[in-house]
């Protein structure tokens, strides 16, 4: 199964990429929340479960991340219009701003690391990039 070892080697590479960007950044914030806030921004409000499954953390992590991001006004629970029983979250201005920032952040960190790759290389991340994009994006009713 040689063609699932590379999905493997890249998802080592891409907690690698993660780990780099943090440490040249000073960066403390957990990844989860880039994600959820990646995950809002993409796919609009979202239950808790929702999230958590995009992030792949447990419900009540993410729970208390979802307080941590609301104490920072980078989310907000808004009542669940299709059962009043339950709340979504929803990514604020401030979030948004947040994650733009995070993501010139990573830009900053990965460009030295990557200026001198040629244009095919490029293309291969690019080729890579929108096949993996295209297989993860089923998540947004809470199920992987």
């Amino acid at each position: 199964m040689q063609n699932l070892e590379a999905l493997t080697d890249i998802l080592a590479a891409a907690h690698r990429l993660g780990r780099i960007v943090a440490r040249e950044a000073g960066s403390t914030t957990p990844v989860a929340q880039w994600r959820a806030l990646s995950a809002l921004e993409e796919n609009g409000p979202l239950r808790v479960g929702a999230v958590a499954a995009a992030c792949g953390v447990t419900q009540p992590g993410m729970t208390r991340l979802v307080e941590l991001m609301t104490a920072e006004s980078l989310v907000e629970k808004r009542p669940d219009p299709t059962d009043a029983r339950a709340v979504v979250i929803e990514i604020t201005d401030a979030g948004r701003a947040a994650r733009r920032a995070w993501i010139e952040t990573v830009r900053e960190a990965l460009t030295p690391r990557f200026a001198a790759l040629t244009d095919d290389e490029w293309a291969a991340i690019q080729t890579t990039a929108a096949l993996l994009r295209a297989r993860t994006t089923d998540y947004p009713n809470g199920s992987e």
